[in-house]
C-alpha cells in the first residue's frame, strides 16, 4: 500500500560472535538460486495438479526506495504462511508487485528535477533487490507495477465497464481540497482536518468530479461483514461504523415568512420538542443564498472552508455559528419558530447538510447553545429523576428515559417516542421514516499527473464520451514539466487535445487521474493472470480468488479494504469475477518499535549514533555528550529510531532478521527491535548449524527396532515438537512455534551429552532434520544448509518436501506426575503410568516417605483419585 515510511541506511549492528561456522553470506544466495532454478514457487494461472489452492498475499508496498523493518515483518509473516502451506500439500500463489502511482513521485519530480517514472522504477529496482535478499518464496514472474501501461490499461477498461453498468457518475460536489498537493482528497484521506500526505489544512471546494457508486452496495457491504469470520473483529467494527447504517426520519421545516423549506435527517425524532435552533452546513444552498447578500455571512462561510473537516476536528474544535436572521416553523408546535444558523460542525456530505438542534440531548448542540445563549429544554427524563426539578447544566443527557415536555409523546420511552414522532410526521405529510447511510460515493478524481488517466473525452457536441477500447491505454505523456503549480496534464500543450471519437470534432481529454486507491482495489485479482490481454481471465480468477490469507496494517482497515470489497462486487456485476469478497482471511500485524534518542538540545539521533554505557546512561558515539533515551515507539524517519534491514541482513543474514522478527511477540502485537535480540537470534542460527555439524562422521544408521532411554526421550521431544509447531503455525502463533523449536534444540543438546546407547545417533539425526524442516518457514536458508549436510545426495530441497507428521504413539506420555495431598495440602508427587488404576496410584503414593509420614497414626476416612492428576487423603478428626 501507499506507505511512505523508510528506514535510514545508517544502522551498523554490533559484530556477531567470533568464528561462526555457518557462512550465511555464501549460503543464502546459493539457496535462493537453487529455489529459482527448480521453480519451487511457480504455479500456473490455472493449475492442473489437483492440489487445493491457497492464495497468500501481503499488501504490496509503495516504492519509496528502501525497505524498512515493517516490510521485513509483513513479508516474513506472509512467507511463513506460504512455505508452510506448500509443505502441507497446497498449490500456493504468493505474488509481489508495487503500488507505484502517487504524489511522492510527483513531488520528487518537482524537488529534484527527475521524472516520476525514473524515480519510481529506480526505487522499485532497489527494493526488489532488498526483498530478494530476504529469501521470500515469491513468484516474481507475476510482478507488476501499477504505473505500467500494461496494468493501467486494464484498470481503464474496468472503469469503462463500470460506467456502462451505471456504477460511475460525474457530478458537482463539495470536495476536500489539499492546497499544498493541489488535489482532492477522499473523506478517509483527511486526518485530523489535514491532508494525509502533505499535512496541510484541508479546505472545501466545489468541483465537478468522477464518483464510483459505492453507496449502491452499502447494505450488502454492511451485512456481509458478518460472514468475514477470519477478519479481526475490530476491523469489521471499523468498517461497520464507517458504512454507518442508522434509522431515523427525514422531515421538512418550513421557513417563516417564506415558501422555502429545509430538509433535515435525524436519528432522534423523539427529541423534536427540545429543539432550540436549526443549523445548516456552510456549503448548504440556503447558506449560499444568505452569503450572497450578507458580507458577514460570506466571510464566515469562507472561514469555515479553511478549517478542518474531519469528524475528529469538528468533535474537538470550537463550535462556531452565524445567525442568518431566518427562522423556521416547528413541525408540531403551532406558532413556534426557531433561528436558522450556519454552523461549522454541520457537514454537507452527511445527511442533508442541515440539522435541528436539541441541546438537551446532544453534546455538540449543547456546546453551541451555551456559547450563543440559546434555550435548552430537556425532553428525556433519566430513570429515577423528578420531572418537576430535572435540569441540565453544560452536559447533555444522552441515555435512556421517559419523554417529557413533548405533548403527545409524554410518558413514552425513547424507542416508542421515535415511532410516534415518525407516525405524526407521516400523518402531517411533512416527513417519513427512513434508513440512512454514513457512507458516501467514492470521489476518485485527482488533479495530478502521476496517476492512471481517466479514460473519457469531453466533447461540446456529444458530452462525455468513453475512450474506445481499441484506443486503450490512454498513456501518460512523458514530456511534462513541473515548473507550474497544479496538474501538469492541464499545462501540456498537446496531450489533452484530441478529436471526439463519436463526431470527430475537436475535444478535450479528461486531465484528472484516478485516486491511487483505485489502483490497489483490484491488483490482487490481476495477479491471477498478470500477463493476459484482458483485465481478468475468468478461469484463473475463479480458481484463485478470494485471497485465502491477506496480511497488512490496521491503518488500511477502511481506505483500502472497504474500497477493495466494493470493487470486487462491481467486477462481479460486470462479469469479471464470480466472488464478492476479495479476502477470506485478514491478519493485521503489529508495528516494529525501537527506542528513540535525542541530544539535550532536542536533535533526534539514529541508534548507531548512540553508545550505551554500563551504568545505563547513553552518550553520542565518540563523544561524552549525554543522550536522552526516549520511549520505545514505532520506527519513523522523523524520530530517526529506524534500523536498516539491509545492514542487518549484511551483518547477520536474512534468517536472523526473520527469526527475531517472529520470536519476540505474537505477530498481531507491536514488537521492539533490540540489538541484543538480533544477536541472540544470530547465535541460535549458529547453534542449529553446530547441532548438524556434530553429526559429521557418524554413520547414517537404518532405523533401529528399539531405542535406549535417551533415544526414546529425544524422539518424544521431536514428535511433540512436530505437533506443537504444526498447531502454532495453523493458528498464526509464530512466536510459539519459535519457542517450541528452541525447546527441541535444547533436547538435542541434552541427547549429545548422554552416554552412547543403541539408536541414539539415529534419534539425534531425526531430531536435527526435524529442527531444520520445522524451522524452514522461518529460516529457510539455514534449513536447506542443514538438510544438505545430513543428506548430501538428496534429490529434493527442503522447500519441496512435505510437512513432517508426528507419530501419535510418541505423543503419549510414558508416565504422568500425580500430586499427592493430605487434607488438601501437597505432601509429594509420584510418577505412574498414564491412566493407572486407582489402587496402583494409592500404593505408589503411600510408599512415598513424606506422604507416609503425614498418614502415620491417622485414620483415613476417604481416598480421592482424579485420574492422571491428583490423589487426596481425607483423615478423621
Amino acid at each position: 500500500m501507499n506507505d511512505t515510511s523508510t528506514a535510514a541506511p545508517r544502522q551498523e549492528p554490533a559484530a556477531p560472535d567470533s568464528g561462526p561456522r555457518y557462512d550465511f553470506a555464501a549460503a543464502e544466495p546459493r539457496w535462493q538460486a537453487a529455489w529459482d532454478e527448480r521453480g519451487c514457487f511457480r504455479v500456473a494461472d490455472v493449475p492442473a495438479d489437483g492440489k487445493p489452492k491457497y492464495y497468500v498475499l501481503e499488501m504490496f508496498p509503495y516504492p519509496s526506495g528502501k525497505i524498512h523493518m515493517g516490510h521485513v515483518r509483513n513479508y516474513t509473516l506472509g512467507d511463513v504462511v506460504a512455505r508452510y502451506k506448500r509443505a502441507r500439500g497446497f498449490s500456493v500463489m504468493h505474488p509481489m508487485g508495487w503500488d507505484a502511482f502517487g504524489l511522492p513521485a510527483e513531488n520528487a519530480a518537482r524537488e529534484r528535477g527527475v521524472h516520476p517514472a525514473k524515480w519510481t522504477y529506480e526505487n522499485i529496482a532497489n527494493m526488489r533487490a532488498e526483498l530478494k535478499r530476504m529469501g521470500l518464496s515469491l513468484e516474481w514472474e507475476r510482478e507488476f507495477a501499477t504505473c505500467q501501461p500494461e496494468y493501467y490499461r486494464h484498470q481503464q477498461k474496468l472503469f469503462l465497464d463500470f460506467l456502462k453498468a451505471g456504477l460511475v457518475e460525474r457530478k458537482e460536489s463539495w470536495v476536500n481540497w489539499d492546497p499544498i498537493d493541489g488535489t482532492v482528497l477522499a473523506n478517509e484521506q483527511v486526518i485530523d482536518g489535514r491532508g494525509w500526505r502533505s499535512g496541510a489544512l484541508v479546505e472545501k471546494k466545489l468541483l465537478s468530479q468522477w464518483f464510483l457508486s459505492i453507496t449502491k452496495y452499502a447494505p450488502d457491504l454492511l451485512e456481509a461483514l458478518d460472514s468475514l469470520d477470519r477478519w479481526p473483529e475490530r476491523v469489521r467494527l471499523m468498517q461497520a461504523n464507517w458504512i454507518g447504517r442508522s434509522e431515523g426520519a427525514r422531515l421538512t421545516f418550513s421557513l417563516a415568512d417564506s415558501q422555502e423549506t429545509v430538509e433535515v435527517y435525524t436519528t432522534r425524532p423523539d427529541t423534536l420538542y427540545g429543539m432550540s435552533f436549526l443549523a445548516i452546513a456552510p456549503e448548504h444552498p440556503l447558506a449560499a443564498a444568505v452569503a450572497s447578500r450578507n458580507p458577514d455571512a460570506e466571510a464566515f462561510v469562507a472561514d469555515c472552508r479553511r478549517r478542518g473537516t474531519s469528524e475528529a476536528v469538528i468533535e474537538t474544535g470550537e463550535k462556531l455559528g452565524f445567525d442568518t436572521g431566518l427562522r423556521v416553523k416547528h413541525p408540531f408546535i403551532e406558532g413556534a419558530t426557531y433561528p436558522v444558523w450556519i454552523a461549522n460542525f454541520v457537514l454537507m456530505e452527511y445527511g442533508t447538510g442541515a440539522i435541528f438542534g436539541c441541546p438537551g440531548h446532544d453534546q455538540r448542540d449543547m456546546d453551541f447553545a451555551r456559547k450563543y445563549g440559546l434555550s435548552v429544554t430537556p425532553v428525556v427524563l433519566p430513570p429515577g429523576a423528578d420531572a418537576a426539578s430535572f435540569t441540565l447544566g453544560k452536559e447533555a443527557y444522552v441515555g435512556p428515559g421517559t419523554i417529557i415536555n413533548s405533548g403527545f409523546m409524554n410518558g413514552l420511552d425513547v424507542d416508542a417516542a421515535k415511532r410516534a414522532a415518525i407516525g405524526k410526521l407521516e400523518q402531517l405529510g411533512i416527513g417519513q421514516g427512513v434508513t440512512n447511510w454514513r457512507l458516501r460515493d467514492w470521489g476518485v478524481s485527482r488533479q495530478r499527473y502521476w496517476g492512471c488517466p481517466i479514460p473519457v473525452i469531453h466533447c461540446k457536441s456529444c458530452g462525455v464520451v468513453p475512450v474506445p477500447d481499441d484506443q486503450l491505454p490512454v498513456r501518460l505523456p512523458d514530456d511534462v514539466t513541473f515548473d507550474k503549480p497544479g496538474n501538469p496534464l492541464d499545462h501540456h500543450p498537446t496531450w489533452k487535445h484530441v478529436d471526439c471519437p463519436t463526431c470527430g470534432k475537436p475535444a478535450r481529454r479528461e486531465t484528472d487521474t484516478f485516486d491511487t486507491f483505485v489502483d490497489s482495489s483490484w491488483y490482487f485479482a490481476r495477479y491471477c493472470s498478470p500477463h493476459a490481454g484482458v483485465p481478468l481471465v475468468r478461469d484463473a480468477v475463479d480458481h484463485w480468488m478470494p485471497v485465502d490469507q491477506y496480511i497488512g496494517g490496521i491503518e488500511h482497515a477502511i481506505l483500502h479494504l472497504l474500497y477493495s470489497r466494493f470493487f470486487t462486487r462491481a467486477m462481479k456485476d460486470t462479469g469479471h469475477v464470480s466472488v464478492e469478497e476479495p479476502f477470506a482471511g485478514l491478519f493485521t500485524q503489529g508495528m516494529v518499535n525501537h527506542e528513540s534518542y535525542r541530544t539535550e538540545d532536542g536533535h533526534w539521533l539514529y541508534p548507531d549514533e548512540v553508545e550505551k554505557r554500563p551504568d545505563g546512561t547513553a552518550v553520542r558515539r565518540g563523544t561524552d555528550q549525554p543522550v536522552v533515551v526516549g520511549r520505545v515507539e514505532a520506527m519513523s524517519k522523523s524520530k530517526r529510531n529506524t534500523i536498516d534491514p539491509g545492514a542487518i541482513i549484511a551483518r547477520y543474514g536474512a534468517d536472523t532478521a526473520r527469526w527475531f522478527i517472529l520470536s519476540d511477540n505474537p505477530p498481531e502485537r507491536d514488537m521492539e527491535w533490540t540489538e541484543s535480540g538480533a544477536a541472540g537470534a544470530f547465535r541460535f542460527t549458529q547453534r542449529v548449524f553446530r547441532l548438524a555439524e556434530a553429526l559429521d562422521g557418524l554413520p547414517a544408521e537404518t532405523r533401529p527396532d528399539s531405542f535406549g532411554a535417551a533415544g526414546r526421550t529425544l524422539r518424544r521431544a521431536t514428535h511433540r515438537c512436530i505437533a506443537a509447531v504444526t498447531e502454532a503455525l495453523d493458528s498464526f502463533a509464530f512466536n510459539v512455534a519459535v519457542a517450541r523449536l528452541y525447546e527441541l534444540a535444547n533436547a538435542i543438546t541434552e541427547a549429545e551429552r548422554a552416554a552412547a546407547e543403541p539408536g541414539l545417533n539415529w534419534a539425534r539425526r531425526e531430531a536435527v532434520e526435524m529442527l531444520a524442516r520445522l524451522g524452514s518457514p522461518m529460516m529457510p536458508h539455514l534449513a536447506e544448509d542443514v538438510y544438505a549436510r545430513l543428506y548430501p545426495v538428496a534429490d529434493k530441497l527442503v522447500a519441496q518436501l512435505p510437512w513432517p507428521e508426528a507419530d501419535p504413539a510418541l505423543l503419549v506420555a510414558e508416565s504422568v506426575t500425580i500430586a499427592v495431598q493430605v487434607m488438601g495440602k501437597l505432601r509429594g508427587t509420584v510418577e505412574v503410568a498414564p491412566n493407572a488404576a486407582a489402587e496402583v496410584v494409592f500404593a505408589a503414593a503411600e510408599a512415598d516417605a513424606n506422604v507416609a509420614k503425614a498418614l502415620e497414626g491417622k485414620r483415613i476416612v476417604k481416598r480421592v483419585h482424579v485420574p492422571n492428576r491428583i490423589v487426596n487423603y481425607v483423615l478423621a478428626g
